[in-house]
């Protein structure tokens, strides 16, 4: 993606960021030991089913506040303690919390949204690392849908979408119809701590 172009957002996309063996492994131990549920969202004014599998994951007091729901974090296990340092110790960021989320297959999505709510900080990046199938993410500007930019998310990159992005840009991750396998994918923010969540 041109760093140039103006009308695009500033993301960066590292590509084999972890290594195709460690992202082997991480994928199988984060499969096995994480313990996912299925999360209930507001859309149009119903509740329905996330057509993903999620966990929040966290240090105990970044509580976080999505579609109405309040989600306690659960404790870090230590393969993502390590990403957590790692990612600390290259992009100078200590991201307090994750959230991860398993696409079972191609009709697991997100429609369009932005990583906005009060408790995650505008000031700090978004740290977004691949697992498993690639999938095809897409961006676009709030105030004009056809500035729009597509990222393909493989097996062990890392996106990292700067500090004040979620403000002017929407993300989703469209369902396919090609054969696809799953996708973990985990998205490391920070929390700020006694936020409260936008009034219901």
């Amino acid at each position: 993606m041109p760093a140039h172009e103006p009308s695009l957002p500033d993301v960066r996309y590292l590509p084999g960021w972890l290594p195709h063996a460690a992202a082997d492994a991480l994928f199988a131990q984060l499969h096995a030991g994480i313990a996912w549920e299925c999360h209930c969202i507001v859309l149009f004014g119903r509740e329905v089913a996330s057509p993903r599998l999620s966990c929040w994951i966290g240090d105990t007091d970044a509580a976080y506040t999505y579609s109405r729901t309040r989600f306690e974090p659960r404790a870090w296990p230590s393969e993502l303690l390590a990403i957590r340092t790692r990612l600390r110790d290259e992009f100078d960021v200590d991201c307090n919390g994750v959230l991860a989320n398993l696409y079972r297959d191609g009709n697991d999505a997100m429609g369009w949204h932005a990583d906005d709510e009060p408790e995650i900080d505008p000031c700090a990046p978004i740290l977004s690392l691949n697992l498993g199938a690639t999938r095809r993410f897409v961006l676009r500007r709030r105030d004009d849908h056809a500035l729009r930019c597509v990222i393909e998310l493989a097996h062990g990159g890392l996106l990292l979408m700067p500090a004040g992005m979620q403000q002017h840009w929407q993300h989703a991750l469209p369902k396919t119809s090609r054969t696809t396998g799953e996708r973990i994918n985990l998205t490391f923010r920070r929390i700020r701590v006694g936020i409260q969540a936008r009034p219901t």
